[in-house]
C-alpha cells in the first residue's frame, strides 16, 4: 500500500510544497497568461501533477493513473451528472416558450439590470445552490440574465461572483454537514460557525454585484435595495443556520431576500418597472445566441416576446422549479431517504491502495460512492420528467433538449473531468496535503491564513464539500498544535473555500459554455480573480480577528 511521504524533497516542507505546487502554477498560467482554453490548460496540469506524482512522491506509475481515472469519473459523476439535468430543464423550457414567460416576470420585478443581476443572480441563484449546487446555479442564471439583455461576459461574470455566500450550505447543507462527519465536531456547532461568518459576505455581495455591473453609479443609485437583499440574507442564514436547520439555511434565505429586496423597491420606487434609467435591450432566447435554436422555434418567440402573460401562463413558467423544491423536500423526509439509500452504492477503486499521509489507514478517497438514486442529478433528472409531464413537453423536443445540452456542455465536461483527476492526483499522492501542512506550520498565523486552504481546496476540485473533505481535519489539528479553536478554523475552511467557487476551472469553465464563451475561459478568470481575491483578504482578516478578543464573542 502505498503511504505518501510529506517532505519528500531534502526531508524539507517549504521545498517540496513548491514542487507540489506545481500543477497549480501550471494550470493558471497555461489559463491565465498564456490564455489557453480551460480543457487544455487542465491536461496539462494533470499532466503534470502525475509526473510530480511519480518522480518526486514516488508514487507507483499505475496508481497514479488510477487516482486520475477515480477523479475524472467522479467528475462525470456526480458533478456533471448534476449540471447536465439542471441544464436540461432550463433547455426545455426554452424550446417550450416557458422561459421567456419566466424572463417577462422577471423584468416586471425589475427592468433596471442592476437589480436584475441581485435578484437573478444572487436571490434566485442562492435558491438553486440550496437545491442543487455543483456548477447549477452559475449555469442557469447566467443563461437567465443574457435572456433579459446582459452581455454575456458581464452575465457570467455576475452569476459567478453571486455564486459565493451560499455555496457553504448549498445542496442542502452538504459541505457543512461533511465537515462535521469528518472532523468529529457537532453538526450544530460547525453550522453556527459558518454561520457567523458567511453572512457578512452574504451582506456586501449583492452591492459588489451592482458595482460589476454599473459601477459607482451602480452603488449610488440602487443600494437601498441592494443592501437590504444583503442584510435580510445575512439575518436569514444567521439565524437560520444557527437556530432552525442546517439544510434549509440557504432556501430559508433566499426566500426573504428575495421577498424582502421587492418590497424595498417597491417602497423607495427604486428598480421598480418604468423607472428605472436604462431598458432591456432584445433578449436572445437561449444560451451563447440566438443562431443556436431551432429558426421555427425564434420565429415564434418573437410573436409573443412582448405579449401579456395570464396568471395561468406565469404559474406554468414558475412550476419547474417549484418541482424542483418539492421533489428535494421531499427526498429529505426519512422515510423516502432510507428508500433512495437502497440505489446507493459504494466500493474500493480497483487497483488503488493508498493510506492516508498522516494515520497510516487506508484513505478514504479511495472509496468511490456511486450513489445513483438519492444523487442530487438523479432527482433534477426526475424532476425534469416531471416537469416535461406537467407542462406536456412533447418527447421529442425533450430529448432534443437534451442533446443540445450535451452539445453545449462537451467541453464543460472534458474539462471538469480533467481538473477532477488533477485533484485526485494531487490528494492521493500526498501534493495538496503537503502544502496544507506547510501553511498549518505558520502557527498561530493560520487563524489568519486557515481561509486560503479552503479557498485553495475549491479552487482546485470545484467543491467546498470535497475541499472540506481534503482540509477540514487539517484545519482542526492545525488549531490544536496553535492553540485555536478548532471550530474557527474548521468552519474558516468553508467560508474561505466558498471564496475559491468563482475561479474554480469547473465553474469557469461551467459559465463559458452555459453563455457560449467556451473557449474564453482565461478572460473570465481575469475578470473575477481580483473580486475573489479581495474577498478572500476580508474573511483572513475576520477569522483572525475572531481568533483574538476583539471578535472572539462571536463563536458560538
Amino acid at each position: 500500500m502505498f503511504q505518501p511521504v510529506l517532505d519528500p524533497l531534502a526531508n524539507s516542507l517549504a521545498w517540496s510544497s513548491l514542487v507540489a505546487a506545481l500543477p497549480l502554477i501550471v494550470f493558471f498560467v497555461l489559463l491565465g497568461v498564456v490564455r489557453l482554453k480551460a480543457h487544455w490548460s487542465g491536461l496539462a496540469a494533470l499532466g503534470t501533477a502525475v509526473v510530480v506524482a511519480i518522480t518526486a512522491y514516488d508514487m507507483p506509475t499505475g496508481q497514479a493513473f488510477d487516482s486520475a481515472a477515480e477523479g475524472a469519473v467522479f467528475g462525470l459523476f456526480p458533478i456533471m451528472w448534476i449540471v447536465v439535468n439542471a441544464l436540461w430543464i432550463y433547455q426545455m423550457t426554452v424550446d417550450t416558450g416557458h422561459f421567456e414567460v419566466l424572463r417577462r416576470s422577471f423584468s416586471r420585478l425589475s427592468d433596471d439590470r442592476r437589480l436584475q443581476a441581485v435578484i437573478v443572480a444572487f436571490c434566485f441563484g442562492a435558491l438553486l445552490e440550496a437545491l442543487a449546487g455543483f456548477g447549477a446555479p452559475v449555469a442557469i442564471t447566467s443563461v437567465m440574465l443574457i435572456a433579459l439583455g446582459f452581455e454575456p461576459f458581464k452575465a457570467a461574470s455576475a452569476a459567478l461572483l453571486a455564486n459565493t455566500a451560499p455555496v457553504a450550505f448549498g445542496a442542502m447543507g452538504t459541505p457543512v454537514i461533511t465537515l462535521a462527519r469528518l472532523t468529529g465536531i457537532p453538526l450544530d456547532t460547525v453550522s453556527s460557525a459558518v454561520g457567523r461568518q458567511t453572512p457578512l459576505l452574504a451582506a456586501v455581495v449583492p452591492l459588489l454585484l451592482v458595482t460589476l455591473v454599473d459601477g459607482c453609479r451602480g452603488i449610488r443609485e440602487t443600494w437601498p435595495p441592494a443592501l437590504a437583499c444583503g442584510l435580510s440574507f445575512a439575518v436569514a442564514q444567521f439565524t437560520c443556520a444557527n437556530y432552525i436547520s442546517t439544510e434549509l439555511t440557504d432556501v430559508v434565505a433566499a426566500l426573504t431576500a428575495l421577498g424582502v429586496t421587492v418590497l424595498v423597491m417597491h417602497a423607495t420606487k427604486i428598480g421598480v418597472p418604468g423607472s428605472a434609467r436604462r431598458r432591456l435591450q432584445p433578449p436572445p432566447v437561449i444560451a451563447g445566441g440566438s443562431e443556436n435554436a431551432d429558426p421555427a422555434l425564434l420565429a415564434r418567440l418573437r410573436t409573443i416576446s412582448e405579449a401579456k402573460d395570464r396568471p395561468g401562463a406565469v404559474a406554468r413558467a414558475y412550476l419547474p422549479y417549484a418541482i424542483i423544491i418539492v421533489v428535494f423536500a421531499v427526498s429529505q423526509l426519512n422515510s423516502v431517504k432510507a428508500w433512495l439509500a437502497h440505489g446507493a452504492e459504494t466500493f474500493a477503486w480497483p487497483g488503488l491502495h493508498v493510506a492516508d499521509a498522516a494515520t497510516g489507514a487506508p484513505s478514504k478517497a479511495t472509496i468511490f460512492a456511486f450513489n445513483w438514486l438519492p444523487a442530487t442529478g438523479t432527482l433534477l433528472l426526475f424532476s425534469g420528467l416531471v416537469t416535461a409531464l406537467a407542462l406536456q413537453v412533447r418527447p421529442g423536443i425533450a430529448v432534443r433538449a437534451y442533446r443540445r445540452t450535451l452539445h453545449q456542455l462537451c467541453w464543460a465536461i472534458l474539462t471538469v473531468a480533467s481538473v477532477l483527476a488533477l485533484a485526485y492526483v494531487m490528494n492521493l499522492s500526498g501534493q495538496t496535503t503537503t502544502i496544507g501542512y506547510w501553511i498549518a506550520a505558520t502557527g498561530a498565523g493560520m487563524a489568519f491564513l486557515s481561509p486560503v486552504l479552503g479557498w485553495l481546496g475549491v479552487a482546485v476540485s470545484g467543491s467546498d464539500t470535497s475541499a472540506n473533505a481534503l482540509f477540514g481535519v487539517l484545519q482542526v489539528n492545525a488549531a490544536k498544535g496553535a492553540g485555536l479553536s478548532p471550530e474557527l478554523l474548521a468552519a474558516a475552511n468553508s467560508s474561505g473555500g466558498v471564496l475559491g467557487k468563482m475561479i474554480s476551472p469547473q465553474n469557469l469553465a461551467i459559465a463559458a459554455a452555459a453563455t457560449g464563451l467556451g473557449g474564453r475561459e482565461p478572460e473570465l478568470l481575469r475578470r473575477v480573480i481580483g473580486w475573489s481575491l479581495a474577498l478572500l483578504l476580508a474573511m483572513c482578516a475576520l477569522v483572525y480577528l475572531q481568533s483574538t478578543p476583539v471578535l472572539g464573542w462571536m463563536l458560538p
